[in-house]
């Protein structure tokens, strides 16, 4: 099971949490997992609180993580070599438990798809095993 999702920026967070709790109610599974994958070199996923003001901290922090106006030897290629260094350390996938056929989180855990190199079209596959 997958879903497209559009970016507008450079760097965002976009919140997939509802595209996510759609995919794993359509897949029956009761009592399981679910596993969230960006297959992006340049994007990344998060679980955190869908708060304008702490997205936009969040978002600051990315950009202060890793030296954006450095020139690397990967920017001679493709100029995005801060994007493939923030994906890395981040990550491109979660898994996160299905109990009575509902994703298991906290009150204020929304799943976000972190745009690192847009803007873009990013592809979610989203995988559930169980019963």
């Amino acid at each position: 099971m997958n879903f497209h999702i559009s970016t507008s920026n450079r760097i965002e967070l976009v919140d997939i949490t509802r595209e996510v709790l759609f995919e794993v109610g359509k897949s029956g599974v009761d009592d399981g997992i679910a596993m969230v994958y960006v297959p992006h070199a340049t994007a990344t996923l998060l679980i955190n609180e869908n708060e304008r003001g702490l997205v936009s901290d969040i978002t600051g922090a990315i950009t202060r993580l890793i030296d954006w106006d450095r020139a690397y030897e990967h920017d001679r290629i493709d100029d995005n070599a801060a994007s493939h260094i923030t994906s890395a350390l981040l990550g491109c996938s979660l898994t996160l438990p299905v109990t009575g056929g509902q994703l298991v989180r906290g009150t204020w855990q929304n799943i976000f798809l972190v745009e690192l190199d847009g803007p873009r079209r990013r592809r979610v596959v989203v995988k559930v095993i169980g019963e």
